[in-house]
């Protein structure tokens, strides 16, 4: 059974207005939640993100010298 939970913080005006224009959310609560959803799923949050995104370049790199 997934517990839910009720969370507050305390945000300026101009932040939460950017939220909700990054988000494309008109409510606050479904702005929050994105942000939170996308936090926890992006890879670039997480401890090892500058190695994945230098992966990724390298990458990039690689298969524009083989196609050229």
């Amino acid at each position: 059974m997934t517990k839910i939970v009720h969370v507050q913080t305390v945000l300026m005006e101009n932040e939460l207005a950017a939220l909700k224009q990054k988000t494309n959310e008109e409510s606050t609560k479904d702005a929050v939640a994105a942000a939170i959803y996308h936090y926890l799923e992006c890879a670039y949050t997480h401890e090892d993100a500058w190695a994945k995104r230098l992966e990724k370049i390298m990458q990039k790199r690689q298969n524009i010298l083989e196609n050229n």
